[in-house]
């Protein structure tokens, strides 16, 4: 298959590596201006992985749009400005599948409902969701990831397509609850790195298990599956964020409560902004996303908003 990724970032090259390495044909676009792309001009590479001789790199839109699959994985609040960029040409019967995980802050939207809702609806849609690292993968360390769409067909050839064994790949089964649940690990993230930064790591356990299941009540007021969030994108991913030295939201909640510079805003400072919309709307109680909002963009400290979690009202656990 004739494959572009857009994003040049750690994760994007990482898919475009791996759609490679499984034999597609592969370009992938960076802007002119951004120093992974110039990276991978003048290297080949950006530390965690080397390209092959045969992937194509582009910084010209126009060119890149020439494929019958489009990838992308950039920062979840610039997918709508993409898009409007990717409307001035003519793009029909392409795949879009989107390797990025979060909720457009100023709607409220899923990642899917944007593309639909501004791009061709010749273009099928999916997501490509799940657990992993680029240090791991590239390690040859498997593991099993989700692909989701609304569409059946298109769901199931990019399964076959992009399977291999260093990655399995599941049919989703909850558009839903996917985008919602792989959205909101960050969130987790974000939080079990507040624990480890405040020395309370051995609290993940209940941090893992009350996560999951605030967010399986937002999945199901918002009309998905609320199993979908004991699945690979949300739960299944959780090793690989809240426990992980490679995971940037994990890194980032810890470096916070520190008090220490880390450099980079990591996504889900952005989707618990719109997790606390969409608790509000739906009317759904979301206790550790409020609570990571509280200390992120309230500035509260973190040590008396973790303290008052614990002092909320007894309850039977499920």
């Amino acid at each position: 298959m004739k494959i572009t990724v857009i994003g040049c970032g750690r994760w994007g090259s990482f898919i475009a590596w791996y759609l490679d390495k499984i034999g597609h044909e592969v370009t992938l676009y960076g802007r002119k201006e951004s120093k992974n792309m110039q990276q991978f001009l003048t290297e080949r590479g950006n530390g965690l992985l080397t390209i092959s001789d045969r992937m194509k790199l582009e910084t010209d839109l126009s060119k890149a749009v020439d494929a019958e699959c489009i990838v992308i994985s950039i920062n979840a609040q610039g997918l709508r400005s993409l898009l409007a960029e990717l409307k001035e040409y003519p793009i029909k019967n392409t795949y879009f599948v989107l390797c990025m995980k979060g909720i457009e802050i100023s709607t409220g939207e899923r990642l899917t409902q944007i593309v639909e809702e501004t791009m061709d609806s010749s273009n099928p849609v999916a997501v490509w969701l799940g657990p992993g690292h680029v240090q791991e993968f590239t390690k040859g360390i498997p593991n099993c990831m989700v692909i989701d769409s609304n569409n059946d067909a298109a769901k199931e050839y990019l399964v076959k397509e992009f399977s291999s064994e260093l990655i399995r790949f599941y049919y989703g089964e909850d558009l839903i609850g996917n985008e919602v649940g792989a959205a909101a690990k960050n969130v987790i993230g974000i939080a079990a790195g507040m624990l480890d930064g405040l020395q309370l790591s051995s609290l993940k356990g209940a941090l893992m298990s009350r996560g999951t299941r605030e967010i399986a009540r937002l999945i199901k007021a918002m009309g998905g599956n609320e199993l979908s969030a004991y699945g690979l994108c949300h739960l299944g991913d959780y090793e690989a964020t809240v426990f992980s030295e490679f995971s940037h939201n994990r890194k980032y909640g810890e470096m916070y409560v520190k008090k220490e510079p880390y450099g980079l805003l990591a996504e889900g400072y952005y989707t618990v902004s719109a997790l606390v919309n969409l608790g509000k709307k739906y009317e759904v109680d979301l206790p550790i996303c409020n609570a990571v909002y509280e200390v992120l963009y309230e500035g509260k400290d973190a040590k008396e908003v973790l303290d008052s979690l614990f002092l909320r009202s007894i309850k039977k656990e499920f």
